[in-house]
């Protein structure tokens, strides 16, 4: 990295970067309390308020949010007559999924290979420390030039909306004339990177019903209606035979004309295995960044292991469908119950529960902020020029905060680039990517003051 003040004392603070992440992984807050203690979240959303107050933060506080979470809030205030910039992330993580799987152990923060593992290292526990080093290296060189308030979400991977409905209760709070998102990602290591669109997302859980009880398979099957059978022809009702999403009424046709991701890029990223084929039509972007996607993310039936000769009288199944920009995710949620119904044969009962659902977003990169995040970009990555490219998953908070403060600009940046392996076993964080970020973030609030 090119060598100035900002970025020489950001490297010289990255050993205390790893210290504090080892601290705050450690703690296992995932925001399903019916999984994690719900002590593990307190302690992580305790530990991010005392960092803040120890920065000088005023006003810090534990926000009681509806869906039963804590956000952590604060205020930096800096010179009279200031912008207000609001830096936001979120210490809830997803669960480890496998633990066995893990090559470390996931609640622990492990330097392998040059990149440091654990579950929220990258998304998003890393995108708070991210944001300490960017406030600590302006305030050894010269100060904090903008007013700041910090924002940091404990239940974003759950969907629940916490903060979107506090924020819409308290419109005053997050008020700011731009907003950093820190939970985003480069769309390559090395490569800078702003995120221009989000999708959105709506997740639901379907309950299919066809017997009092279970039956003997020998003496009722093949004229018994079996609800597991049922609803997995609803399932695989949801995609063509190329695996494109297919829900009735819902458009899928829509094309990505900006930044391009590359398939066999993209099968390296995924690690699909040899052989196997890619679903859907249209460019890989078209696929991950403009079109709607459906994922069957579990299924309640008996397990292989003690299943019995058995047809089964129900079955349930939580299903996520990705939103793209320009599609209503509360019509999309219609449009798929709507199918699931219409799909579930035999006259099987079925039952469709909205378990959580957040807006698709697309920023304004022509703004004045863009241009500064650029200018500081081209410094923390010499060489290199700014990209814009698309984000398959969701921030249900941007297009929240979009309509609570229409005139204020919004950045998604972060440390979520395709190594990181996010929401996946052994997820990691490139210590090189969390230092230039840190840089690019400074230096990012600086120009921004001075334009």
């Amino acid at each position: 990295m090119s060598s100035n003040p900002v970025a020489e004392t950001v490297a010289s603070l990255m050993p205390r970067a790893k210290a504090e992440l080892t601290e705050l992984v450690a703690f296992k807050s995932v925001a399903d309390f019916d999984q994690y203690p719900r002590s593990e979240s307190e302690g992580a959303a305790n530990w991010i308020a005392d960092a803040l107050r120890s920065e000088g933060f005023q006003d810090v506080a534990l926000l009681d949010t509806p869906d039963g979470t804590q956000s952590v809030y604060g205020y930096l205030p800096g010179p009279e007559g200031a912008k207000t910039v609001l830096l936001y992330a979120h210490y809830d993580v997803q669960p480890p999924l496998d633990e066995a799987a893990w090559t470390t152990p996931p609640f622990e923060l492990v330097e392998r290979d040059g990149r440091w593992y654990g579950r929220g290292s990258a998304d998003c526990k890393g995108g708070v420390v991210m944001h300490l080093l960017a406030l600590r290296a302006l305030k050894a060189n010269g100060g904090v030039p903008v007013h700041v308030k910090v924002i940091v979400e404990g239940s974003e991977e759950q969907g629940t909306g916490g903060l979107e409905r506090y924020a819409e209760a308290h419109p005053e709070l997050l008020t700011a004339d731009t907003i950093v998102i820190g939970d985003a990602g480069n769309f390559r290591a090395g490569l800078p990177t702003v995120t221009a669109t989000l999708r959105g997302m709506t997740l639901v859980r379907v309950q299919v019903d066809t017997l009092e009880g279970n039956l003997h398979s020998g003496q009722f099957g093949g004229a018994a209606p079996d609800a597991l059978a049922a609803l997995i022809r609803v399932l695989d009702s949801l995609r063509a035979k190329d695996g494109s999403t297919t829900v009735d009424g819902l458009a899928g046709e829509s094309a990505w004309d900006g930044l391009q991701y590359e398939e066999q890029a993209f099968r390296e990223d995924a690690k699909v295995l040899d052989g196997v084929e890619l679903i859907g039509s249209g460019t890989v972007a078209d696929r991950v960044w403009a079109r709607p996607a459906v994922t069957v993310l579990g299924i309640d039936c008996p397990p292989v292991v003690g299943a019995t000769p058995s047809v089964q009288a129900g079955a349930r199944a939580l299903i996520s469908l990705r939103v793209p920009p320009g599609v209503d995710a509360v019509e999309a949620t219609k449009l798929l119950e709507a199918h699931i119904e219409a799909h579930t044969p035999w006259g099987a009962r079925v039952s469709t529960e909205r378990i959580g659902q957040g807006q698709a977003f697309r920023a304004d990169t022509s703004s004045p902020a863009y241009a500064s995040m650029a200018e500081a970009m081209a410094v923390a990555y010499p060489g290199q020029e700014m990209q814009s490219a698309g984000m398959g998953g969701s921030i249900p908070l941007c297009n929240t905060l979009a309509s609570l403060y229409p005139d204020t600009e919004i950045l998604l940046i972060g440390l979520s680039e395709p190594e990181a392996q996010i929401h996946a076993v052994n997820e990691s964080v490139s210590p090189d990517e969390l230092e230039r970020l840190s840089v690019a973030e400074a230096l990012f609030l600086r120009n921004y003051a001075a334009n």
